[in-house]
């Protein structure tokens, strides 16, 4: 239960308890909640543990500037850490920070990483049961590798044949493809899924993890076929919130070694993950002729720019450049 945010104190007393309760009554998602945690006490620990209301400008200044000067981080990891302190200062503390005037770090970002399709196949062809699901929607459909994980079976639209991705980053919601050489592999997994819930239930267990307090809006809905997980656990575990013993799904870094292993197994030597996956769904999209506006859509992007980076990756043969050594 990787995904699952530990529980906090009733009244929390320590300063990080008290910004975590924060960032959770704003539902922040959990990874974004321990990203920022972690770049904040990065910042305090720069300045020798001081507080942050001793603190301003000047020394969020110096610590963004060290981390270009010094460390070398990338645009969009400087980026997160200024997401992070931002929100320590505007959303926690309530202190405007003002102008900022830290050095910006120079190192661009990087082209992806993508798959032919032949590449994608092999890695899959590597794979089996339900990780290969999971692998051939973050390939099929443009998921995350949470996403996937974390679909549930209301989730599955077989009459429009699309997935509805809910619990997505930033908390948005999309619609995405469903590839027709899922259906019915997805099928076969839900009553599989569906199966496990029964047995779950004959044993006086069954109630899935809902997000938001669901629960206590809908009592019946943890129990209810539509919100069980898709890729369920192959064991129940103690939830560490309510100490209710439930099923979770698959972990997120199970799937992430199956697909290093198929890596390692089909001879790509390319520096590729899970992620690589999505990528390639993107960039054969883009070479299908699918126009950018879709592809953003499809992807859950919120900025153009973000999604724009693929055309520098299909740029050169797809425009019928070629070398003058190959005329």
């Amino acid at each position: 239960m990787d995904d699952i945010p530990p529980p906090l104190p009733a009244n929390p007393s320590r300063f990080m308890d008290q910004l975590r309760a924060s960032m959770r009554s704003r539902h922040l998602a959990y990874r974004t909640e321990k990203t920022y945690c972690g770049w904040i006490k990065d910042f305090i620990y720069f300045h020798q543990k001081r507080h942050p209301l001793e603190m301003g400008a000047i020394e969020v200044d110096a610590w963004l500037s060290y981390l270009a000067n010094q460390r070398h981080v990338a645009i969009n990891t400087q980026k997160t850490a200024l997401n992070a302190v931002v929100f320590l200062y505007k959303h926690f503390l309530h202190k405007d920070l003002g102008q900022l005037a830290f050095t910006r770090t120079n190192k661009g970002r990087r082209i992806p990483t993508v798959f032919t399709h032949e590449e994608a196949m092999r890695v899959l062809g590597f794979m089996e049961g339900d990780h290969k699901l999971v692998a051939s929607l973050m390939y099929g459909s443009g998921l995350r590798v949470m996403e996937s994980v974390r679909l549930r079976v209301q989730d599955v639209d077989f009459a429009q044949q699309c997935l509805i991705i809910r619990e997505a980053k930033g908390d948005k919601c999309r619609r995405t493809l469903l590839p027709k050489a899922l259906l019915e592999p997805l099928r076969i997994q839900i009553d599989l899924a569906l199966s496990i819930h029964q047995q779950d239930l004959n044993e006086g267990f069954g109630k899935v993890y809902l997000p938001y307090a669901l629960e206590k809006k809908y009592p019946k809905a943890a129990t209810s076929p539509a919100w069980q997980y898709i890729f369920p656990a192959p064991n129940r575990a103690k939830d560490p919130r309510s100490g209710v013993i439930r099923r979770h799904h698959v972990g997120e870094q199970q799937v992430r070694r199956s697909v290093a292993r198929a890596l390692a197994k089909s001879h790509i030597h390319k520096k590729a993950s899970c992620h690589t996956l999505r990528h390639s769904f993107a960039t054969n999209l883009l070479r299908a002729g699918t126009d950018i506006r879709n592809i953003q859509e499809l992807l859950g992007h919120n900025d153009i720019n973000t999604t724009m980076i693929y055309t520098h990756v299909i740029g050169i043969h797809e425009r019928n450049v070629s070398s003058p050594l190959d005329r």
